[in-house]
């Protein structure tokens, strides 16, 4: 590999850095890979091989898996309905905002809400993130039939 290539693979991969720090920062913003793209001087296309590339899933799903994780904390704190929590958390879909939620977590939000309001309570938040951390790149493992 010349040193060129080098230095365009290790700017690359602090571009895409850049862009997971902005998704984690800013989930609740309207974001798209266009606009992600744009502020790193990336082609959306480039942008979207290359995030696969480096973190195994698309940068929608890596948005969408934060804006779910953020979405159980609150569902857990039980003060919001599953609405109020989609849209909080920068969802404009109720519909796919559930989908989604029932894909990583394996159980529909109200369910959790219901289930899990203040699940984690007492615990440091540190170890309260690990634990309640959604799965990432399969849907939630099938429950065993009775």
């Amino acid at each position: 590999m010349t040193a060129a290539a080098h230095d365009t693979i290790l700017r690359d991969l602090a571009r895409l850095r850049r862009v997971r720090d902005r998704i984690d920062r800013d989930y609740a913003q309207p974001l798209d890979v266009e606009a992600l793209a744009r502020g790193v001087h990336m082609s959306a296309g480039h942008l979207s091989r290359q995030f696969r590339l480096a973190y195994g899933e698309s940068v929608y799903s890596y948005l969408m898996t934060r804006r779910i994780e953020r979405a159980m904390a609150l569902l857990r704190r039980g003060d919001l309905s599953v609405t109020e929590a989609c849209f909080e958390v920068g969802c404009s879909s109720l519909g796919t905002f559930s989908t989604r939620f029932t894909e990583l977590v394996g159980v529909a939000p109200s369910v959790y809400r219901r289930d899990h309001a203040r699940a984690a309570e007492g615990m440091p938040s540190c170890i309260a993130k690990q634990v309640t951390r959604p799965i990432r790149n399969q849907e939630a493992p099938e429950k065993a039939s009775a």
